[in-house]
């Protein structure tokens, strides 16, 4: 490997509603735009080992959504769908990515899926890790709340993360034992690596996660079910949906929302949960390769 392949990503910074936000390069630049989209809580570099592999067929690009990462946070505190789909258009556009090729787990999956349905023409082609957000029967669970009952609810899970610190590690290996804990499959190699990249060291030498505390709740307000399914219904471009067998999320074959996509194929994963892209690495690519070919 020469030293060319082995050097990681050069960052870079873009802007979108006055917010600095922030993505690595892997180079490449003339070969088929790729954009990686990580998932809530998450950040860029969790997608290195993915584009490590796909780096010399693409030109990866992995952004930090707002508020993750080494993106700005919103000064409000609030953080929407059309927020975060208005900032992929946005980098898609001011780097004249279309049409692309999008890679995008949980949250991340969720605004790309919305994205392509906005604008199909501009996306070649789509894998989604267990993207398509809660499950009917959760769905079902929230439409039995009234508007005051959810107002109500937002407003106090925001009141409650107004006085909530960021979490401090008195070390880094304190961080790294959390990430260990937070998934299981994570070989050590893995949870260091997310977690050197995954923190900041406060001014009293301790650590904390990078992301906003706020990204943790949803808007109140967000589009009906019947209009996301419109805009699952208007994606045109071959559409993989990725689904990890030992899970929490609902498999959209058997939950019938895979009935919704134009062209979408399910794949179930095994001895993979919600992170299939670090639980079965090679089995991802393999998958992913095949159907990008």
């Amino acid at each position: 490997m020469t030293e060319q392949e082995s050097a990681g990503p050069t960052s870079r910074v873009y802007f979108s509603q006055r917010l600095r936000l922030h993505y690595v390069d892997w180079g490449n630049g003339g070969a088929p735009p790729l954009i990686l989209l990580h998932g809530g809580q998450d950040h860029c570099r969790n997608w290195d080992w993915v584009a490590q592999r796909l780096r010399h067929e693409w030109h990866v690009i992995a952004p930090d959504l707002r508020g993750h990462g080494d993106s700005q946070w919103s000064a409000t505190g609030s953080y929407t769908a059309a927020g975060y789909i208005y900032d992929l258009a946005q980098l898609i556009d001011q780097q004249r990515l279309a049409p692309v090729t999008l890679i995008a787990h949980s949250l991340g999956g969720n605004i790309a899926l919305r994205y392509a349905g906005i604008y199909p023409e501009k996306v070649k082609a789509l894998v989604s890790i267990e993207g398509l957000g809660p499950s009917p029967k959760a769905l079902a669970e929230r439409a039995r709340l009234t508007i005051d009952e959810r107002m109500r609810n937002w407003i106090d899970l925001q009141h409650n993360l107004s006085g909530r610190l960021p979490r401090r590690y008195a070390t880094i290996e304190d961080a790294f034992r959390r990430m260990q804990a937070a998934n299981k499959h994570l070989s050590p190699e893995q949870a260091r690596h997310l977690t050197q990249h995954g923190v900041n060291q406060n001014e009293d030498g301790t650590f904390s996660w990078k992301f906003d505390n706020y990204v943790r709740v949803w808007s109140p307000y967000d589009m009906q079910v019947e209009e996301v399914q419109q805009l699952w219904a208007r994606i045109t471009c071959p559409t993989l949906l990725v689904y990890g067998k030992e899970s929490w999320a609902s498999n959209p074959h058997e939950d019938g929302r895979a009935r919704h996509f134009q062209n979408a194929r399910v794949v179930s994963v095994e001895g993979a949960g919600h992170w299939v892209h670090h639980d079965r690495l090679d089995a991802f690519i393999d998958e992913v390769r095949e159907f990008l070919s």
